[in-house]
């Protein structure tokens, strides 16, 4: 079990830098232009050139903040009507229909709408992170609460449980593990959101920074804030990993974890 969880450690470093070797020869051997597609010890330098401005870290903050604001929204919302509509069938049964609708519209043709109703700054951009993160924490909770054992439910059943009770002892301890895998995507749906945000209305952030980059042909700082968009989606995404082995140190998923390290 050791020498695995070893080789896991091993194997991720490794494959950064096979990609990384395969990028750099991929320009030498094509003769790739560096307006196009730049050399990784460029993407660096720029990098770096980028964090020692004080103002990049502004937009960082911001973009953080747009995207951990419209997470929590969808966490609340999510997490109260998947619970609510599991709960009641007949309310589920009415209303998926609007929900299922509501899903499978685009996102980003909403994005105008939501800067006309929330204006240009940092509420739109919440309202967008909010809206993409929500489906699947909603989904994943309402499955969770409905996939409860019915054995269990007789047992709380037959001590004269009422809903509530029952609710708190048994389905919502259930479904988190349903929850937590919602937030796994839900927060990397609210990264995409926020960003996709700034991209079409805004002044700050990480997005509106990328489109000032293009604009100016700075293909080198481009990458750059694309490779700090990926190290934070990949941040607040190990977070919500290591709460879901903190929570539900019980479930399967995690004691496999475990046990694979």
């Amino acid at each position: 079990m050791k020498k695995l969880g070893l080789s896991r450690w091993l194997t991720t470093p490794l494959i950064i830098v096979a990609f990384l070797i395969c990028w750099e020869l991929y320009i030498k051997i094509f003769e790739i232009s560096p307006f196009i597609l730049p050399r990784p010890i460029q993407v660096w330098h720029a990098l770096v050139e980028l964090l020692s401005d004080v103002s990049t870290l502004h937009h960082a903050w911001v973009t953080l903040y747009e995207t951990l604001a419209g997470f929590a929204i969808a966490l609340v919302l999510g997490v109260g009507f998947g619970a609510l509509l599991g709960k009641m069938p007949r309310l589920e049964e009415a209303l998926m229909p609007f929900v299922v609708a509501l899903q499978v519209v685009p996102k980003v043709a909403l994005v105008p709408l939501f800067i006309l109703w929330f204006g240009f700054g940092a509420g739109s951009k919440v309202v967008i992170a909010a809206v993409l993160a929500f489906f699947p924490i909603f989904t994943n909770t309402l499955l969770g609460v409905k996939s409860v054992d019915r054995g269990h439910r007789d047992v709380m059943e037959s001590l004269n449980a009422g809903r509530m009770r029952t609710f708190l002892l048994l389905e919502f301890p259930s479904a988190l593990p349903f929850v937590l895998a919602g937030m796994e995507v839900g927060i990397i749906l609210a990264v995409i959101g926020a960003v996709v945000g700034e991209y079409l209305g805004g002044s700050v952030g990480l997005g509106s920074l990328a489109v000032a980059t293009l604009n100016a042909l700075q293909v080198n700082a481009l990458f750059a804030v694309i490779l700090m968009l990926t190290v934070m989606g990949f941040a607040l995404w190990v977070l919500i990993v290591l709460l879901r082995r903190l929570i539900i140190p019980w479930h399967e998923s995690v004691a496999y974890a475990k046990a694979e390290h």
